[in-house]
């Protein structure tokens, strides 16, 4: 009966990780490719001190973000209203909250390659759209989107696979609620803290396969982009 249990709370890690990194991927690439588009096209002198913001990340230690988040997350933090959207008292605890801390937490390995990619277009075809009478919302969609769709797939598995492998910060925001916040991640946790080593010794081994495929097909789609270019 414990190993039904224990393979029904498996899959429940399995399928809410998934859940949630299909949704802050959605949402990354929702907030990400104005947000990249924007860094790249703007010339305003702060725009590398938001472009330093978004990449916080990328330095601050999971947990550090994951304290502050919660404090803004609770009930009488600063953000406590956002809860009222959702009808929870609080986001904090919740697969909201932690699909919030995952699109904070993955946004600049989702900002960056788009920027890159939109950086890297080039000004010409957007100059060659505009003299065949082309608006700039029509430029966006028709010729910029297309060229940087590159770096839309890098963003995509970059956002999605981050999102999979992440642990500090859901754990701070999320904590360890089965079927609600314990992803994959905190289920490895959960099983080395409880010394269940050949459970984590399969569900390690999973996700180290998955982040091998993840990197392997970075690798080969940099390369098809450059035999391309």
């Amino acid at each position: 009966m414990t190993s039904v249990a224990d393979a029904a709370s498996l899959w429940s890690a399995i399928w809410l990780t998934l859940e949630l990194a299909a949704c802050s991927t959605a949402i990354l690439l929702l907030v990400g490719t104005p947000l990249g588009w924007w860094l790249c096209r703007t010339r305003v002198w702060w725009k590398e001190v938001a472009a330093s913001i978004v990449a916080l990340p990328l330095v601050m230690p999971p947990t550090v973000l994951g304290f502050y988040l919660l404090l803004f997350l609770g009930r009488d933090g600063p953000g406590g209203w956002l809860a009222g959207l959702t009808g929870a008292r609080t986001l904090a605890f919740s697969f909201e909250g932690i699909v919030l801390g995952s699109v904070i937490y993955s946004l600049p390995f989702v900002v960056q390659p788009i920027r890159n990619a939109f950086e890297a277009m080039g000004d010409r075809p957007l100059e060659v759209a505009a003299t065949l009478g082309a608006r700039p919302w029509d430029s966006f969609w028709s010729v910029a989107l297309p060229l940087a769709r590159p770096g839309l797939v890098t963003a995509t598995v970059l956002g999605f696979a981050h999102t999979i492998g992440e642990f500090g910060v859901v754990l701070m925001i999320g904590g360890n609620i089965p079927g609600e916040t314990k992803v994959l991640s905190i289920a490895v946790y959960e099983l080395v803290e409880t010394l269940q080593w050949r459970q984590a010794h399969w569900l390690s081994g999973g996700m180290l396969v998955f982040s091998f495929a993840v990197i392997l097909s970075m690798l080969l789609l940099q390369k098809r982009t450059g035999r391309r270019t």
